[in-house]
């Protein structure tokens, strides 16, 4: 993915994680809220991440990204590049790759879906280095995981992401509602005022 949207820089670059390596997965996490987290926020129990070190939690990322296995056929995100430098990531996976929003109220308030159902993906996490901010790199890996999830076999993809103008900056790692809608995505609920579920069916 790269220069197709206004402002998006014209050396961009996208691909799966398992195709880059783990120094430069690592260097997209290097400082702030992200290198605590590592994107384990949904994939593990509340008391189980505030109980593991940022040594553990990097550790699980790297195992689950598979950097380095470019034909493994298995990864959990997209690592933007910008001049061959590592500057943004985006998590995109089954919904079932995320035990915690089984039971997250957001994803589901005012929804009677089958939460097992692997066929659907959801964007739940980005990552933009400091420096290359507003310059589009989300939005691109926001359209990239659409193809990303489809060339894997999903029937749709959901993001969860704040409304425009809302939350911190460090609370907008879920998106923004902008974001989504730039890449296709339309509102299915909006379980509060600074969320939306955010959804596009895909067709193969």
């Amino acid at each position: 993915a790269g220069g197709t949207m206004p402002g998006m820089p014209d050396d961009l670059r996208i691909v799966p994680a398992n195709q880059a390596t783990t120094a430069e997965l690592d260097a997209v996490f290097e400082r702030g809220d992200p290198a605590r987290c590592r994107c384990q926020w949904f994939k593990i129990s509340s008391a189980e991440w505030h109980a593991a070190s940022a040594s553990e939690l990097a550790d699980r990322l790297r195992e689950q990204a598979q950097c380095g296995h470019p034909h493994g056929g298995r990864t959990s995100g997209l690592i933007a590049f910008v001049d061959d430098r590592p500057v943004g990531w985006c998590a995109v996976e089954p919904r079932t790759a995320y035990p915690r929003m089984r039971t997250a109220r957001i994803p589901w308030a005012g929804r009677d879906e089958d939460r097992s159902d692997g066929t659907v993906w959801a964007v739940t996490c980005f990552v933009v280095r400091a420096g290359f901010r507003r310059r589009g790199v989300g939005r691109a890996l926001a359209c990239a995981a659409v193809d990303h999830a489809r060339d894997r076999g999903a029937r749709a993809i959901e993001g969860y992401p704040l409304v425009d103008g809302a939350g911190t900056s460090a609370e907008r790692f879920v998106g923004t509602e902008s974001m989504f809608a730039d890449a296709g995505f339309t509102p299915v609920s909006q379980p509060s005022e600074r969320r939306v579920v955010m959804r596009r069916e895909l067709t193969q």
